[in-house]
């Protein structure tokens, strides 16, 4: 895996195809002429990555309703995903990034610390990308409680 600086706001968001929960492929170019909220996050089912799943999920009629597509990736496998999903009726695409290919073009893998320990993993991060597939936000530290309120407040509505 070939790790990249993260792109920053202004830039093209690079392009990705990736299977999801559901054994579909999702490509980002699929979804030109929306806006996006990819989010990276480290693991399924922890109490973080929970939260802040199901901020997303709890507002997901008001995010459609603006027009934003939601993508959420980790390197956790398909059948994580599915039941993660599943568990907590997560209605959007949760990509399996076990090759961690997506995670090195947006530049989320790398060494963390945690209570003193560091490690390898992902850096939760999210980024909005507008209609023309342009990167205008990077959220490094998300409010994992109120994600989907942040993610409507960058994006102007």
């Amino acid at each position: 895996m070939a790790t990249t600086v993260m792109p920053e706001a202004g830039t093209a968001a690079p392009d990705f195809s990736g299977k999801t929960q559901d054994g579909s492929t999702v490509t980002l170019s699929d979804h030109r002429g929306k806006k996006v909220a990819l989010y990276f996050y480290p693991k399924d089912d922890t109490p973080g990555c929970t939260k802040q799943a199901c901020s997303l999920r709890d507002d997901y009629s008001r995010l459609q309703d603006a027009g934003i597509v939601v993508i959420g990736v980790s390197a956790d496998d398909v059948e994580s995903h599915q039941a993660f999903a599943e568990k907590y009726s997560l209605p959007f695409p949760l990509i399996a990034d076990t090759e961690k290919e997506i995670l090195g073009k947006y530049g989320v893998w790398g060494e963390r610390n945690l209570y003193g320990k560091k490690f390898m993993g992902i850096k939760r991060t999210t980024f909005l990308i507008d209609e023309e597939g342009k990167i205008v936000q990077v959220i490094k530290r998300p409010k994992t409680d109120a994600h989907a309120e942040e993610v409507m407040s960058k994006f102007g509505l």
